[in-house]
């Protein structure tokens, strides 16, 4: 028996899985600098002009994008080692193969290049939430840099492309009463994207939306000025009263895209979502689709990933504002205590064939 055997054999360490583990490590690293890669060429517009299949060279595609042709160089290294793009060594140029270009470029159902930004986004406050570990409280939103734009984008392929299609229609009276004119509200509503498509598909209704960042109600106020839509309005409001400060019976339809986990009191939010509905009322509720027990999500596809977001992002502004710092991955059955707690009485959930990250909600008095 060699040493390492008897160790193994002494202590239960397994040296097998060490080397997977290690494996496993390695790879992570790769593919993690591989996100990296693909976050920088969709900020830049390299992989737009990437997305017809032609090859070229580094400097004609820094040409193309208007970038410096050393950056694109090492940049097409790296995606080259990556198997991101082939590279001809003979003619010294690269191509993107079209069924990469269908995932991470616009050409395809859904640019997955959106996803990989958050790595380098929830970077930028680590130095933040490590004071968090030590010390509690959370990180406030004014210090997530770009954090709208990327929901907005991220928003733009979950809501978006299906809202009259597929998320109305879970309620199956909506699309008329909305074409004959009804009071809707989003909360949480970011840049505003599905309320402006929504004011201006339905003009006979009238809509609003609150959300606690004044960077993303500027410019979904301005955005919405632009377009003329005079039945839309935006308003910077923090939620953590709504249960008190809902006006009562006032609105046919709610809305919230993602929005409820992240809040500083959600269960008042939700109470205030119930008092402000009118009695023939609907609330759509788009959230996390998870377990509310962490040995439920050992095989969500992307649960690694959104437990970090809760961490570096969802759970950390809530504890921010003082608040309940629900997380990400509050879970279904969580939701349902809360939606009762609400006072909801009928209660169902979705799930739709295009969104493997959420779970969407129908909910009435």
């Amino acid at each position: 028996m060699t040493a390492q055997t008897k160790s193994t054999a002494d202590d239960g360490f397994d040296a097998s899985r060490a080397a997977d583990f290690e494996a496993r490590f390695v790879s992570a690293l790769n593919e993690g600098a591989m996100l990296q890669l693909i976050s920088l060429a969709h900020r830049s517009g390299l992989l737009t002009h990437l997305a017809d299949g032609e090859a070229v060279t580094s400097s004609e595609l820094a040409t193309k994008a208007k970038l410096d042709e050393r950056y694109v160089r090492e940049w097409l290294g790296g995606a080259t080692v990556a198997a991101l793009v082939e590279h001809d060594p003979q003619t010294m140029t690269y191509r993107l193969p079209p069924e990469h270009a269908a995932l991470i470029t616009d050409g395809g159902e859904a640019n997955l290049a959106v996803f990989s930004q958050y790595l380098p986004l929830m970077g930028q406050v680590e130095d933040d939430v490590l004071e968090c570990f030590h010390h509690g409280g959370g990180v406030p939103y004014s210090r997530y840099a770009r954090f709208h734009d990327v929901m907005a984008e991220d928003s733009g392929q979950t809501v978006l492309p299906v809202l009259f299609d597929a998320i109305l229609p879970l309620a199956a009276e909506l699309p008329k009463r909305l074409e004959q004119g009804i009071d809707v509200l989003d909360l949480g509503c970011g840049r505003g994207l599905a309320l402006m498509k929504l004011a201006d598909r339905f003009p006979n209704s009238r809509f609003t939306g609150y959300d606690l960042s004044a960077e993303a109600i500027g410019w979904a106020a301005e955005q919405a000025a632009r377009r003329g839509l005079t039945n839309l309005r935006f308003e910077e409001r923090d939620l953590s009263d709504f249960d008190r400060t809902a006006p009562p019976e006032h609105y046919d339809l709610v809305t919230t895209f993602d929005a409820i986990h992240d809040q500083a009191y959600p269960l008042n939010l939700l109470k205030g979502i119930r008092r402000t509905l009118r009695e023939d009322g609907v609330y759509l509720a788009q959230d996390i689709h998870s377990s509310s027990h962490h040995h439920g999500d050992r095989d969500h596809p992307m649960g690694t990933l959104l437990y970090t977001l809760s961490i570096m992002h969802c759970m950390s502004v809530s504890l921010a504002q003082g608040g309940e710092g629900l997380g990400t991955m509050w879970g279904r059955e969580k939701a349902r205590e809360y939606f009762g707690k609400a006072g909801f009485g009928a209660i169902e959930v979705h799930q739709l064939p295009h969104d493997i990250q959420n779970d969407y909600w129908v909910l009435r008095p």
